[in-house]
């Protein structure tokens, strides 16, 4: 099909800009100095056109490699990826450096490329959401989660329906590989503020359910505040807590005696030391610099906190306490048997969902049952997860607090808990001691670190 017929034929299509499109291309053939600034903007699924989608494709991979690209190189690369047509590809390229007179302004043809890729996929979520209205299957509030999902897809940048070749994939993960390189270890998650945690899991990454659990009275609360604290003040990004059991008052004024080392008793009677009240004045101006958001609602569902963090801008890390207080889709939690351990299993299943939606770490604390009581080791295991069913299948993470002194107050560790990482997909499990400070409720990290096992 000549150029001609191709316009008239795609401009009864969806929006696109074909003469754009080639301008991209044909830029990136005649100069390679343009080549990373247009790889930082676009993907191939922004081309409308299949050819130039394969061009482009094939160029990405290439530069992802760090392979020198230009036309003689790209024919080459086509031959041998499949994507070349003996009849139309070789002409087609030297037709895209003939008709591009400049790659001076081909960030402008990179705009126009990127702003109609996002009106097909607004025109494509569009459709979907209408086509579910129209059939009138399902109740309305799964029609409207679905219809949040996509349109947040699209402002993402992304559509829920697209697939990745692997190429496109590396060469996200290269780049990242070699910045850690570059930066000589960092983290490749957000850093919790604890150092032997860090070490542990790498920081808390993307896209993670990390399960906390431990009994009640160990500390579980406290320890995610503590990490929220942290992220919410180093980071630079946004935390959302959801609780469901302690109010944004109680949430406040435990991160206010955390951070000032008061007492938390002395803030609840108000009855403080001169020295505290500039100790309060000051830890509350660093907790109002941190951008941390609390919900208090207790009948949220995974629906619910998924629509609330969609709306904010640079969510760094979300803190769920607990998940047996939550509410499945259909209502509220049941509490008999096999109902309500599903339930628990569908719920945590939605929670990872929703971690890789967000591209956030979930931190997502759990009860658990007493069955660690009955040993006379009574530090937790996996199988002590309450209403398990799917959530140490669903978890990549799953850490849990034991503290000894707790069983045995005249124990020789008084004050030290050992966070026990139990399951750790992305590395080691073992167990890191920290400082537990009951007053103040905040843990803090002990310079040694043991058990491997």
């Amino acid at each position: 099909m000549d150029l001609a017929l191709e316009d008239e034929f795609l401009a009864r299509q969806l929006p696109h800009n074909l003469e754009a499109e080639q301008a991209v291309l044909g830029s990136m053939l005649i100069d390679q100095n343009c080549i990373k600034d247009v790889m930082d903007k676009l993907q191939p699924g922004d081309f409308y056109l299949q050819q130039n989608r394969d061009i482009f494709e094939t160029m990405y991979t290439m530069f992802s490699y760090s392979r020198p690209i230009d036309p003689v190189t790209v024919v080459g690369e086509m031959q041998k990826n499949g994507t070349f047509d003996e009849n139309t590809t070789q002409n087609y390229i030297i037709q895209l450096m003939d008709i591009t007179p400049t790659s001076a302004n081909v960030m402008e043809y990179v705009a126009l490329v990127r702003g109609k890729s996002l009106l097909r996929s607004v025109a494509t979520a569009a459709g979907e959401i209408t086509s579910m209205v129209r059939e009138g299957s399902g109740d309305p509030e799964d029609v409207l989660e679905v219809a949040e999902q996509k349109i947040y897809a699209v402002r993402q940048g992304r559509s829920s329906q697209d697939m990745a070749s692997i190429g496109t994939v590396l060469s996200g993960v290269l780049e990242n590989i070699e910045q850690l390189s570059a930066e000589g270890g960092r983290l490749p998650g957000i850093s919790s503020g604890f150092s032997a945690i860090d070490a542990k899991l790498s920081g808390l990454n993307k896209s993670d359910l990390i399960l906390l659990a431990a009994r009640p009275g160990m500390g579980k609360t406290s320890l995610a505040l503590n990490i929220a604290l942290n992220v919410g003040k180093n980071s630079g990004k946004t935390v959302a807590m959801f609780s469901l059991e302690m109010s944004k008052e109680q949430l406040a004024l435990r991160l206010l005696s955390s951070e000032a080392l008061v007492e938390s008793n002395r803030l609840l009677t108000g009855e403080l030391r001169e020295s505290d009240w500039m100790k309060v004045a000051e830890a509350a101006g660093v907790l109002s610099r941190a951008d941390i958001r609390l919900d208090d609602n207790p009948l949220l569902t995974v629906s619910d906190m998924n629509a609330k963090c969609r709306r904010l801008d640079n969510l760094g890390l979300v803190v769920i306490d607990y998940l047996q207080l939550m509410s499945s889709a259909g209502g509220s939690m049941k509490h008999s048997g096999e109902s309500r351990q599903q339930a628990v299993s569908d719920i945590s299943r939605m929670l990872k969902i929703m971690a890789k939606e967000l591209q956030v770490p979930v931190l997502c604390l759990s009860q658990l049952s007493r069955a660690n009581e009955k040993r006379d080791d009574k530090r937790p295991m996996l199988s002590d997860l309450r209403e398990s069913g799917a959530i140490e299948q669903d978890a990549d993470i799953v850490l849990f607090i034991f503290r000894e002194d707790y069983y045995s107050p005249d124990s020789d560790k008084r004050n030290i808990a050992e966070l026990i990482v139990a399951k750790n997909r992305h590395g080691e499990t073992g167990k890191v001691e920290l400082k537990w400070m009951p007053e103040f409720t905040p843990f803090d990290t002990l310079e040694k670190r043991f058990g491997e096992g």
